[in-house]
């Protein structure tokens, strides 16, 4: 049994009702659950939320909400791998048959229904913790500086001065997207960002992580561009 949990709350400072704010004619939260309903990879898709209103868009556009998400898990400041182990250990005491468990977030539009399903064959195909999307830095981050106490610039890597830009490492970053793991690792909640996690890499044109209205507005700018 494969489990995809979308972790969306109902609070959201930055961007205020996010998760079911419209976008391109539907609530965002829709296009993850469309998503995952498409995939054909997930024998039930949840919403882990502490929100009425997130609870009757997520159960109309298709998923289900078996339970509420505790207050404790609800904060500003709690990161997602309590919330999706929450959800886990919930979802063992309905099945005890479960292989893998999809964090899969509710602001991501342009994730792409191969991907959720190359990401849990490559999950399986070792042994991974997890496998989650990933991008290239648009620059590389081995060039890069900060701008001191004095005003100056202090190269991060300084080492890398004279390195010719082809024989910079390429460094990468996480897309944002979902993330596949196993029903044991998401319980003790393993380090995503390390060894024991398969890297899925997608490009750079089609990432875009919301958190923000200036990344709502790039958002909306790259779905005209995309689908139009």
């Amino acid at each position: 049994m494969k489990v995809c949990i979308i972790p969306a709350r109902g609070g959201s400072k930055r961007i205020p009702r996010k998760n079911i704010r419209d976008f391109r004619g539907k609530p965002m939260i829709a296009w993850s659950i469309e998503a995952a309903i498409a995939s054909a990879c997930f024998d039930r898709i949840i919403v882990s939320t502490d929100d009425q209103e997130v609870t009757s868009v997520a159960k109309a556009w298709g998923a289900e909400v078996p339970f509420a998400r505790p207050a404790e898990l609800a904060g500003d400041n709690v990161a997602t791998s309590p919330v999706v182990a929450h959800a886990t250990e919930w979802a063992l005491k309905d099945c005890a048959e479960l292989e893998a468990v999809c964090c899969l977030y509710p602001t991501a539009p342009f994730v792409h229904v191969s991907d959720l399903s190359r990401g849990v064959m490559l999950l399986q195909l070792g042994d991974w913790d997890y496998c989650f999307t990933v991008t290239s830095f648009e620059t590389s981050i081995f060039r890069s500086f900060i701008q001191d106490s004095a005003g100056g610039l202090q190269m991060l890597f300084p080492e890398h001065y004279e390195t010719r830009s082809q024989d910079l490492p390429v460094a990468l970053h996480d897309a944002g997207q979902f993330y596949w793991g196993t029903p044991s690792a998401w319980l003790t909640q393993e380090a995503i960002f390390g060894p024991r996690s398969r890297p899925l890499l997608v490009p750079r044109w089609r990432v875009n992580d919301i958190d923000t209205e200036d990344d709502w507005h790039r958002a909306e700018l790259l779905a005209r561009a995309l689908w139009e």
